[in-house]
């Protein structure tokens, strides 16, 4: 309730400061202003959101944007598979839907996920089982920085940061026309079922929009037993060792149990635009159940204690449910958003962006109890200023965050924890002769008070320095460094408990340090029709680093780790090369490869490599438009991954090959009605991923085709 006055009254204030002043919003805080409309005598003028507030172009650090038709091709059921095909980025996937991003190497607190600029503000940092809340088949363009991004959006973010831009708060627009999208489609691994739309419009000054989903599929096939045969003979050697007998016959094969989901929502949003100011507010609604795979039972001890009747009453759920816990999300969120041009002195204008979340989930047993039930009341705000002039682009900003977090039940590993973070940054972008130089200063506040133990705070740093140096029009070299400190979060402060998602008994340590962190990346970005070349090099040393680090003892049955601390290095390269040219036409024809490869050492006593770390990879694609068809093929490698941690084992390496074709159905109206059938994992391989929790017992989905139809207007 305090959360929600508190939002009210800034709305409030916000809407009256709007009222007063007498200045066009554009909300250049994060956008570039492109073209004009006259419209009842006002001027509108469209705006272009972008995660970054310094130029779109000519960054010194790495952005990645996937929108458009790529976006279209690419979209899966959770956005780390969405993503995981762009180099440098995977996904720690827990079944089809769940699926955090990635990047190089870093996951969980040290990526930031964000929607229109303001944190998801779920749990999904919480434990690798949660899903965020973001939904990209409503999505208008999905941008990723690389690297530390902590100066913008908080000083956690060392890995990155991911922002999908959804237009839930409508901006203006170049014209009044009405637009939408709608797609509908079926797959058969699964029998997989998506229907998603959006439609964007206006009316004199009011600008609104309405979106909806839902999403649905049962437990899908996959291509031999669950459990990798790592794994089986692991546990092979352990049975005969302990002269026990081991049967394989009653474990799952062909299909993953608890990897079945259904989610669906929608949202509403509006905006009053005119010369004299710009405000919009959405609300959004996000409903989930999906099963939790990977065979980790919650106390099937206690299961057995019930009485006879109470199994067989339940028997029939038990069957729904696959066998596996399934995990029951709601959650409400309000964004709200307004800019003004020329707020005062020699800014050139003023944005802020408000948001506040009301999320809850509910893990259930096969039976039907609710075994551990997590609540997040959230409430982030961000108020930056644009100052410009000829030669340099000044961005000064605050951001407030605040989640009073909480979580009771058997699988209550972390007690509850309200946590607030206020940080203040400056960023700089400077052309000089020759050269561009970017810099940039954050400091920041962090606090945890949890419900037992003891309350922590941090003060933490980071600042910036980037060289953009275009030696030609076509070749440009780009060089960046980094300073960043990252707080520890409440998990691993104050973890103490059976974390059954992840099969472990975790136990935090309330004395961690910051983790600092000092990174270098080297990039080269050569554009000459018809090549296109990024490659990007970095090196990342950490100081007190946080991990989690076996302990080689047992509680509660589960293996003992410990949030521990300890120096560690990341190495890596990441690079894309496009060819462009026409086979049937006018530039028709594109021809890709990619590649990633990172390295992380921990200089530990008792481990040398980091656990979760992605192997590496190479991929080829072509894409070809001719006439009314469009054709995409392609094909990944993923190479074995043996360094690991002492604790896991290796992963095999797989291929992966996909297909897309399109069809652009001739329509009367100036619309786009296209029908396609994509394909997925055709060689039907077993595919698992090293950034998965369990990734020994839960493999990705088998082959899979899809037939959708999808209309744009």
């Amino acid at each position: 309730m305090k959360n929600i006055t508190t939002l009210s009254a800034i709305f409030g204030a916000t809407a009256f400061a709007l009222s007063v002043t007498a200045a066009y919003a554009d909300n250049l805080g994060q956008e570039r202003i492109t073209n004009s409309k006259t419209q009842n005598n006002d001027i509108v003028e469209e705006v272009l959101v972008s995660a970054h507030p310094l130029s779109g172009e000519g960054l010194a650090q790495a952005i990645q944007t996937l929108s458009g038709k790529q976006l279209q091709r690419n979209l899966a059921p959770s956005l780390g598979e969405t993503l995981a095909s762009q180099p440098g980025i995977h996904s720690a996937s827990f079944g089809q839907a769940v699926g955090r991003p990635v990047i190089h190497g870093l996951s969980g607190t040290r990526v930031r996920v964000m929607e229109d600029r303001l944190s998801t503000m779920d749990v999904s940092v919480t434990s690798g089982d949660h899903a965020t809340t973001v939904e990209p088949f409503i999505a208008d363009k999905i941008e990723v920085l690389k690297g530390a991004s902590t100066l913008l959006y908080g000083n956690g973010a060392i890995g990155g940061v991911v922002d999908v831009h959804t237009g839930r708060v409508p901006h203006p627009r170049a014209d009044d026309a009405t637009t939408g999208r709608f797609e509908a489609s079926m797959g058969n691994n699964g029998d997989q079922e998506n229907l998603a739309g959006r439609i964007d419009g206006s009316f004199e000054n009011w600008l609104w929009h309405v979106d909806a989903f839902d999403r649905q599929a049962d437990n899908y096939n996959i291509n031999g037993f669950a459990e990798s045969s790592a794994l089986r003979a692991s546990e092979a050697e352990e049975a005969h060792d302990e002269d026990h007998d081991e049967d394989h016959d009653e474990e799952a094969q062909g299909t993953l149990p608890g990897s079945h989901y259904k989610t669906d929502g929608g949202a509403l949003g509006l905006s009053f635009a005119t010369e004299k100011g710009f405000l919009g507010a959405a609300i959004s609604r996000t409903e989930a159940q999906y099963g939790l795979p990977g065979g980790h039972g919650h106390h099937e001890d206690e299961e057995e204690e019930h009485d006879e009747e109470e199994h067989e009453d339940e028997e029939h759920e038990d069957e729904l449910a696959g066998l596996t816990p399934i995990l029951d999300m709601e959650q409400t969120r309000i964004d709200m958003e307004a800019g003004i041009k020329n707020p005062f002195g020699t800014f050139s204008s003023l944005n802020l962006r408000l948001g506040h979340n009301d999320y809850e989930h509910s893990e259930i047993e096969p039976n039907g109890e609710v075994a551990t039930f997590f609540q997040n009341d959230a409430f982030e705000s961000r108020l930056e200023l644009i100052q410009e002039t000829d030669t340099q682009h000044n961005v000064y900003g605050i951001q407030f965050d605040q989640r009073d977090f909480s979580v009771v039940g058997e699988e209550a590993f972390v007690p509850g924890v309200d946590s607030r973070s206020i940080g203040a940054f400056w960023l700089n972008e400077t052309g000089f002769e020759g050269f561009d130089l970017e810099t940039g200063l954050r400091l920041e506040r962090v606090s945890h008070k949890p419900l037992t133990g003891e309350s922590r705070s941090f003060t933490t740093i980071a600042g910036s320095g980037g060289f953009v140096i275009p030696l030609s029009e076509k070749l440009t070299w780009k060089i960046a460094f980094d300073y960043a400190e990252r707080a520890p979060v409440g998990e691993e402060l104050y973890s103490f408990g059976p974390h059954l998602a992840t099969n472990r008994f975790e136990i935090g340590d309330s004395t961690l340090k910051e983790e600092r962190v000092l990174s270098t990346t080297l990039g080269l970005s050569y554009s000459n029709a018809p090549w296109d070349v990024t490659v990007s090099v970095y090196y990342s040393d950490f100081n007190d680093f946080i991990y989690q680090n076996s302990d080689n003892r047992e509680l509660d049955e589960l293996p003992v780790f410990l949030w521990d601390q300890d120096d560690a290095t990341f190495t890596g390269i990441d690079g894309e090369i496009i060819y462009t040219t026409g086979l049937f036409g006018d530039r028709d024809l594109s021809l890709r490869g990619f590649f990633d490869v990172v390295h992380a050492d921990i200089d530990s006593t008792t481990e040398s490599n980091l656990p979760l770390i992605p192997p590496s990879r190479i991929g080829l694609s072509s894409d070809l438009d001719w006439q009314n068809f469009a054709l995409s093929i392609d094909y990944v490698h993923a190479f074995k991954q043996d360094d690991v941690a002492s604790f896991e084992l290796p992963t095999d390496s797989y291929n992966d090959l996909s297909l897309y074709l399109g069809w652009q159905v001739p329509t009367a109206r100036e619309a786009d009605l296209e029908l396609f059938l994509r394909g997925d994992n055709l060689t039907d391989s077993e595919q698992r991923h090293h950034t998965s929790f369990i990734k020994e017992s839960a493999p990705q989905p088998g082959r899979r085709v899809t037939l959708g139809l999808r209309y744009t207007f």
